[in-house]
């Protein structure tokens, strides 16, 4: 694509140090030419070479609007593919107006919400899959985050579609070639070489399919719900993690009455927290309401970290609270390790299931199995809030809970997004619809259809087949002049 010329603002628009104006298209030389002078008022950027810059002052005929520096980038080693032109000059909002819009005045039109990567991507210089990371790179809350985005622009996931694709469009042929020729290409026993590819095949795509609630808990972080009996540390934990004291805390049991929200980062890991009220029967109106919510809010939590006054033996509330953490994901801390212990590990693991305590211990008693597992699923941790004891343990715990202890592995940590685990699902169908039909020992060319629906599903990932309506509608969402 060799669209119109566009400009646009590409830094923030806010009073700063340096601001830019971008310039790309057929046309951006020519703007530049009749907008800017250099100190000797001789010198013409369309004649300077590429990937340098320029001192002077953009002007409207005679009028100085403002010092700039001009950076050249020619066509095809731009961004965009395109002639481009970026002018920096002082950052205040009414300067980079008056300059936006002179290059307006003189040929150029706005640019739309993400239309410079958006001709990025048209022109072939990056695949959509990293066109969606320069958003994640510039949304990214965290390391990680941050990390894998580059990985991804750099081309991570479109190698791994592309290397999948490569082999489905590969036996895609193959068949085709042996049906229009039969008598020199043979298809004997080739459904069991390709069941094969498609085990191979689908555990790749699996393992994609695993990053993609990763991805989206590392981009948007892990919605944490903090509950426990009133006066079990939840509003200290919260003070704790935050590293403030954004929650009021006092002896008096029911101080936490409604919902108390931070967002954290815990190493790397981005917490949404969500103090909530202590769960306990109540008559208190306005006690009771906090009550509600908090038992609401662990509907849609990622992530329950149940804090449980290992100082006190448990009572009638905490049952309760134990009975509302079947099957989900749950993190126990023994808060006040520090004090003397009247419940301990082994006490909450019987509670959870109303379980002996003495077949916790023993691996041939009858257990129900069911049980066992979520016993185990649920990790206990000795933790003070005071003595900041177990954090260091929390933090391994969620890694291992949410990322399976790889989460310093950010050449592996895809950003997954909705519109491609759609894809990526879709493919997975399509496969297992091949693997159907080899094991009824359909006709070679029912692979074929469904190999094809699986290779174009992958398109979709990386933008070789996707229609311009959502093409659109995917860069509508990105920031201005980018």
């Amino acid at each position: 694509m060799k669209g119109d010329t566009i400009a646009a603002i590409a830094t923030a628009m806010t009073n700063s140090g340096i601001g830019i104006v971008r310039i790309s298209g057929r046309d951006s030389f020519e703007i530049i030419d009749r907008i800017y002078q250099s100190k000797n008022g001789k010198k013409k950027i369309s004649q300077m070479p590429s990937h340098t810059i320029h001192y002077g002052y953009i002007c409207d005929h005679d009028k100085i609007i403002d010092e700039v520096m001009v950076l050249v980038m020619k066509a095809p080693n731009s961004y965009t593919t395109e002639d481009t032109v970026e002018i920096d000059c002082h950052g205040g909002i009414l300067v980079m107006k008056r300059i936006l819009e002179t290059v307006i005045k003189y040929g150029a039109r706005p640019a739309e919400p993400g239309e410079f990567t958006k001709r990025a991507f048209l022109n072939g210089r990056i695949d959509l899959s990293q066109a969606e990371s320069v958003m994640d790179l510039i949304q990214a809350k965290n390391d990680i985050a941050l990390e894998s985005s580059i990985y991804q622009l750099q081309g991570s996931l479109k190698k791994k579609v592309k290397r999948i694709r490569s082999e489905l469009i590969h036996e895609i042929a193959f068949i085709e070639s042996a049906l229009d020729d039969p008598e020199h290409i043979s298809l004997e026993d080739y459904g069991i070489k390709l069941n094969q590819i498609i085990i191979d095949l689908t555990s790749q795509i699996v393992e994609l399919l695993r990053f993609s609630e990763n991805g989206e808990l590392l981009k948007q972080g892990i919605n944490t719900v903090i509950i426990g009996k009133p006066n079990a540390g939840k509003s200290s934990l919260l003070n704790l993690l935050a590293g403030i004291e954004r929650a009021i805390v006092t002896e008096v049991e029911g101080t936490t009455r409604d919902v108390l929200q931070e967002q954290i980062n815990l190493n790397g890991i981005i917490l949404n927290l969500i103090d909530t009220a202590g769960i306990r029967e109540t008559d208190d109106i306005v006690e009771k309401i906090g009550v509600d919510k908090a038992k609401a809010y662990l509907l849609d939590a990622d992530l329950i970290i149940y804090v449980v006054d290992s100082s006190t033996k448990l009572d009638d509330n905490d049952n309760e609270i134990l009975q509302l953490l079947r099957n989900r994901r749950v993190i126990i801390l023994l808060n006040k390790c520090d004090l003397r212990q009247l419940t301990s590990e082994k006490e909450v693991r019987s509670a959870l299931y109303d379980i002996d305590e003495s077949k916790l211990n023993n691996e041939h008693e009858n257990v129900e199995q069911e049980n066992l597992n979520v016993i185990k699923y649920f990790p206990i941790i000795s933790f003070s809030t005071k003595e900041e004891i177990g954090v260091k343990k929390l933090q391994s715990v969620i890694q291992e809970l949410f990322f399976a202890g790889e989460i310093e592995s950010n050449e592996e940590i895809f950003l997954i997004n909705v519109r491609q685990k759609a894809a990526l699902q879709s493919a997975l169908n399509s496969l297992s619809l091949v693997k159907k039909s080899i094991e009824d020992q359909m006709p070679e060319d029912f692979y074929s259809i469904d190999l094809m629906s699986a290779y174009e599903s992958l398109g979709n990932i990386t933008g070789e087949t996707i229609g311009d309506d959502l093409v659109n509608e995917i860069f509508s969402k990105f920031c201005m002049g980018k």
